[in-house]
């Protein structure tokens, strides 16, 4: 039946694989594509016999000029792409089918699934209803730079997504099956022939303007349609349709907003990105118009539609021709602002309120005259667009660190001959805060902004919250505050709001991202709340960052994961004694060490109790492109958060007991240890990281508008946590994903009662089986023979091949105990389709990373080589498709 079920798959990237090989011979010739084969030829052998074909592979390398190793890469990389590519398309073809995708923990789990399971346990009809009806998703699109590839490219990849889909009708004629296959081969040569890489980094507005384009492409018409497959879902469970403008979704971002360690975000660039997106806004909406104008020519209409309209044959048409007319003008009006012109004359819409009410009057008559199925056409999908997307296409979400907010209190405080701020205890610092907050009067006058303690830093901050006050709340998200440690730095961020003159303040979310904030976190939250003040403030709900990137750098990955666990238990049983709704924010990546994992799976093994119906999660990067980049895709992807955060609120998982909490802090211990022995205490971590992964070279990847570096003579505490995890994915070492763990697993499993201990956590808690799930799962993709190709290229000093000797070490020894905890020979054995990705990529990845080690020898023996450089860049890229993973 498997066979059957993925025969599809197969054929498909061997279709693609042939067209490919026809455009190498064509377009570089078959000198380059033989060559192409017997490098191919060769890494399979390396993969089933000893080390002599890893020598015979590198004996076909080395003698490459310059020119042919860049086309060479490219070959490989090309092919990796388009095995991704075919990898998709089967997905999605079996989820048409409703087959379920082995391996893949949410494949088999939409919301008729959980409706099953809910009914099963009884949870009566108007609870689900009631739940899904207060159900809050909030999706934070994220500019961090793990998105290796171009925008064109993209393009082009959907547009063969396309034909693979086309190719699936079971009525094609031969004719139509040639001319489908000739468009096929002709993007093939045009993808081919266009440059892989990125040459001009992206400004944050460049960046903003992505994930525009990732709405007007995908996301606007799959929020409908996925609404359109819950109504169904709900209907043949038996529950009442939601109303016609609910949607539990709503779309949030950072783009343009995340000025923590980026100094290319400005208060300016914040201002145009917001007029863009609704600038962006208004052109969407207008196209809906212009579609609902054509349709809604009926004259049948409600008393209450042509008391607005007068007598008319075209009522319907006489609103919606003035309602286009207030778009257009919204979006002269943008634009005249963006491009700084004189605002032009003319009515807009000024809130989405207004562009509501108007669709409303339309969907009210519409019912009222017995017209329902139409006003259930586009029409509701318009009005449930505006509910999820609003008139300001998303919320933009501001981001700065807590030092930048101190500072600037400090500027106030000593212009004001007050003394230091940063010199204040918490206390001092709470008192003058507070007092500040309650008091009328203003704070600074204009002589401090000339004065010589408002330098460009200050400044900057509070041209932020000015440009908060300007654009009003509806366009606008969380205020999150980076680096977050104590209660002052969330009440500095109210009084600089308040010094602004926002007269709707933004709602300031702190991120707790350390080790040692996350296990103080509820200790800090408490403190806020025992501020009568602000518990008046944030009485009708709280938001909290937890952060998943840093904390992993900091501490390991099983040292965070616990952390963030019970950082999410205290926080959730202190903001229900409160009686106050707590949403958690979750600042997930897409990598495991960074908190990556499938919906359902990372929605279940949190807390019980603290999603309650609302969650906020970021999407960065490449995972942006994988989940939402196609409609079908996204569709499904929104109804597995919506599913799943039905399931965690109404059916949560089981509470650890006592026993499995006392192993946990056994494990993290050793976990935690382990992890910064290598990490902190190790000298040679740095260099070795600088040395034997591309770690100095992604910096030359024009990936994002944000530097790599929080600092550029720091180490690896100034060293963000995506390169971090971007460098040893590209060698396999994959180490954040498993430092520590495996010494931890190998110490509980020397003692029986901890081996049946720990055994019984993975099978019984889902908070301990999603740890091992997702450990299994970048293990089969981690390969310390890949890694020590690298070393043996890059380095001959003494201490570093020590280092990489330990750390393979360790490697190995975390897979052998993660096999003795599993029970399971091999890794990915409950996991086929996985485990068969992955090796059908191997020999198109093993000759990209002795071509990237070879690179990168040869380039650090040049001051710079454009060829070089190229072909280095697309090794990155490919490597990155070949895991499909970067940071």
């Amino acid at each position: 039946m498997e066979q059957d079920q993925h025969a599809p798959l197969r054929e498909d990237v061997r279709w693609l694989g042939e067209l490919l090989g026809h455009t190498l011979r064509e377009q570089v010739g078959e000198n380059l594509y033989e060559t192409v084969e017997r490098i191919r030829l060769a890494a399979v052998e390396t993969r089933s016999n000893d080390e002599m074909s890893v020598a015979r592979l590198r004996a076909l390398l080395d003698p490459l000029e310059d020119d042919a190793l860049l086309e060479v890469a490219r070959a490989f990389s090309q092919f990796l792409n388009l095995a991704n590519i075919a990898e998709q398309h089967h997905r999605e073809r079996l989820h048409r089918q409703h087959q379920r995708y082995p391996g893949d923990p949410d494949s088999d789990q939409g919301l008729r699934n959980v409706l099953e399971r809910l009914s099963a346990r009884q949870v009566s009809a108007q609870t689900v209803r009631d739940t899904l009806t207060d159900l809050s998703v909030e999706l934070v699109l994220t500019a961090h730079p793990t998105e290796v590839t171009r925008r064109t490219l993209i393009r082009k990849y959907d547009q063969m997504a396309d034909l693979l889909t086309e190719s699936d009708r079971p009525d094609l004629t031969g004719e139509e099956r040639q001319r489908l296959e000739q468009r096929l081969r002709e993007l093939i040569i045009s993808a081919w022939s266009t440059d892989e890489i990125r040459r001009e980094r992206p400004t944050p507005v460049d960046e903003a303007k992505w994930g525009f384009a990732t709405i007007e492409q995908s996301l606007w018409r799959a929020v409908p349609d996925f609404m359109r497959q819950l109504d169904e879902e709900l209907q043949q469970a038996g529950l009442p349709s939601p109303p016609a403008d609910w949607v539990p979704v709503r779309l949030a971002s950072w783009m343009g907003g995340d000025r923590d360690g980026n100094p290319n975000v400005t208060a300016a660039v914040t201002r145009e990105v917001l007029l863009l997106a609704r600038w962006m806004a208004a052109d969407l909406y207008l196209r809906d118009v212009e579609n609902l104008l054509a349709d809604l020519s009926m004259h049948r209409a409600s008393d209450e539609l042509l008391a607005r309209t007068g007598p008319s044959h075209e009522p319907y048409r006489v609103v919606l021709r003035d309602v286009r007319d207030r778009l257009k003008v919204t979006r002269r009006r943008m634009e005249a602002l963006v491009e700084e012109r004189p605002v032009p004359d003319g009515e807009g819409f000024l809130n989405g309120a207004q562009l509501r009410d108007e669709l409303r009057l339309l969907d009210r008559s519409l019912r009222a005259v017995g017209l329902e199925s139409i006003a259930n056409g586009q029409l509701k999908d318009t009005l449930r667009r505006l509910s999820c997307f609003g008139i300001t296409l998303l919320c933009l979400d501001v981001r700065q660190e807590s030092g930048r907010h101190a500072d600037t209190v400090d500027a106030i405080t000593r212009y004001l001959e007050l003394g230091s701020y940063l010199e204040w205890d918490e206390a001092e610092r709470q008192r003058f805060l507070l007092t500040e907050l309650e008091n009328r009067r203003p704070l600074v006058d204009d002589l401090f902004y000339q004065s010589e303690l408002c330098d460009p830093q200050v400044r900057e901050v509070l041209d932020t919250c000015k440009v908060i006050a300007e654009q009003g709340p509806e366009g606008l998200g969380a205020y999150v505050i980076s680096m977050a440690h104590a209660p002052s730095d969330v009440l500095a961020v109210m009084l600089l709001q308040k010094i602004a003159g926002v007269t709707r303040p933004m709602r300031v979310v702190p991120l707790f991202e350390t080790l040692d904030d996350l296990d103080n976190a509820g200790e800090t939250m408490s403190a806020l709340l025992s501020i009568p003040f602000y518990r008046e403030r944030v009485k009708g709900g709280q938001e909290v960052m937890i952060g998943y990137s840093d904390s992993a750098k900091d501490a390991g990955f099983l040292g965070a994961a616990w952390a963030q666990f019970r950082a999410q238990e205290k926080l959730t049983a202190l903001f229900r004694e409160h009686g106050i709704p707590l949403t958690l924010f979750h600042g997930r990546g897409g990598s495991i060490s960074r908190g990556g994992s499938p919906t359902r799976m990372a929605l279940l093994s949190q807390p019980s109790g603290s999603v309650a119906g609302r969650i906020r999660v970021t999407e960065q990067g490449e995972v942006i492109r994988f989940k939402y980049g196609r409609p079908s895709v996204a569709a499904f992807n929104l109804e597995q958060y919506v599913a799943a955060t039905l399931e965690a609120t109404l059916l949560p998982p089981r509470e650890p007991q006592p026993q499995w909490r006392e192993q946990m802090e056994k494990l993290t211990r050793v976990s935690v240890e382990g992890y910064r022995q290598v990490v902190r205490d190790d000298p040679a971590l740095v260099r070795y990281l600088r040395t034997v992964t591309p770690e100095t070279e992604l910096s030359r990847l024009a990936l994002g508008s944000r530097p790599a570096r929080r600092k550029s003579d720091g180490g690896i505490e100034s060293l963000r946590a995506i390169p971090w995890v971007f460098a040893w994915t590209q060698i396999r070492l994959m180490l954040p994903a498993w430092l520590g763990t495996g010494a931890a697993l190998e110490a509980a499993l020397q003692d029986q009662s901890d081996t049946d201990q720990v055994r019984e956590m993975a099978s019984h808690w889902p908070f301990f089986q999603g740890v091992v799930d997702m450990l299994e799962m970048v293990l089969a993709k981690a390969d310390s023979r890949v890694a020590a190709w690298y070393e043996e290229r890059l380095t001959d000093d003494a201490d570093l091949m020590r280092l990489g000797d330990s750390l393979r070490q360790r490697l190995a020894g975390t897979v052998e105990a993660l096999g003795r905890l599993t029970g399971r020979g091999d890794l990915l054995d409950n996991n086929p389709v996985m485990r068969w990705s992955i090796r059908v990529r191997d020999p198109y990845t093993d000759p990209l990373h002795l071509l990237q080690a070879e690179l990168m020898a040869r380039l650090r023996d040049r001051d710079s080589d454009r060829v070089l450089e190229s072909a280095l860049m697309v090794t990155i890229a490919g490597i990155a498709a070949g895991l499909r993973n970067t940071g």
